[in-house]
């Protein structure tokens, strides 16, 4: 790539973006002109307004920052900072054509799955879930479409079953990072021919809501099992256990069989602590009882009766 300095905008939100965030924060080649990303918002029991990972990021580094509520309404401000490339990680909105349509080389994204599987929100959870051997990221160039976009470069991770949401998250954001800057000197040297994808192949995921992670304990115990890890820590899993909601927040690999208690019944194997599935049993490491902090197994049965 020659000398010249291309102007970047930056557009991501969560803890996934930073990553490839600070690649390139670090990469001479660009000036970042700017830096989009979610509105501040309330947490935690007080409702404190917080920012975003991605602008916590921008202010030390001193960057023009932009919130708009809807992305569309920043249209003209983009235009006028000039853009060369703009490169989106995990925003959270859709971009508009009019938007797509600004920058010289248009606008790529890091996006967390082997694309054309797995597009839309959840994608980090969903090979977990599947019990997919493995996973990725993909590197595309935006359309108007979500994540229709042709393939630029991928990543791929090989997955052990022992995965949860928090370890992938962190793998694939690290990938998509190592992947970035090398694929964004190609395609600006024109050296990457962007891959249309497979329609054929293509599978989409909706966001996640709590409900999402009900516990049906009729299900059998390695889809539960796969299901606590694919939703730990959001949206969390909770099953019934005699009228009263129980959180379960880690499990053994471990499937237990040959077991004939009531199905969603808490029981004693080997002086531990397990619950009956519609298929098998599992043995709980971590829950949280209704009303209670999170405890270990060990602890639950201290203060319980089984």
């Amino acid at each position: 790539m020659s000398e010249k300095k291309y102007k970047l905008i930056f557009m991501g939100t969560p803890e996934f973006s930073l990553p490839g965030f600070s690649a390139l924060l670090n990469e001479p080649t660009y000036e970042i002109v700017g830096v989009f990303t979610q509105p501040d918002k309330p947490v935690g029991r007080k409702q404190v307004l917080t920012a975003s990972p991605v602008k916590k990021l921008a202010l030390k580094n001193n960057l023009k920052i932009f919130q708009p509520d809807k992305i569309k309404t920043a249209t003209e401000i983009i235009d006028n900072l000039q853009p060369d490339i703009i490169v989106v990680i995990a925003y959270g909105q859709v971009i508009p054509q009019a938007i797509l349509d600004i920058p010289t080389f248009g606008c790529i994204n890091v996006h967390a799955s082997l694309l054309p599987k797995y597009r839309g929100a959840a994608c980090l959870n969903a090979p977990i879930l599947n019990n997919d051997a493995e996973t990725g990221v993909t590197i595309m160039k935006m359309d108007a479409g979500l994540d229709t976009g042709p393939i630029l470069r991928q990543a791929k991770i090989k997955l052990n079953g022992q995965e949860t949401l928090e370890t992938v998250h962190d793998k694939l954001a690290k990938a998509g990072a190592k992947l970035l800057s090398p694929t964004l000197r190609d395609f600006i040297n024109g050296q990457l021919v962007p891959q249309a994808q497979d329609e054929s192949q293509a599978s989409y995921i909706k966001v996640l809501k709590k409900e999402d992670g009900k516990i049906v304990w009729q299900e059998s115990a390695s889809k539960i099992e796969r299901m606590i890890r694919a939703y730990n820590p959001w949206p969390g899993t909770y099953g019934e256990n005699n009228g009263k909601i129980l959180k379960i927040i880690e499990v053994s690999p471990q499937i237990l069989s040959g077991n004939n208690w009531p199905i969603g019944t808490l029981f004693l194997h080997e002086g531990k602590l397990a619950i009956q599935c519609g298929q098998g049993a599992l043995l709980i490491l971590k829950l949280q009882p209704a009303g209670k902090k999170i405890m270990t197994a060990t602890e639950f049965l201290n203060g319980h009766k089984i």
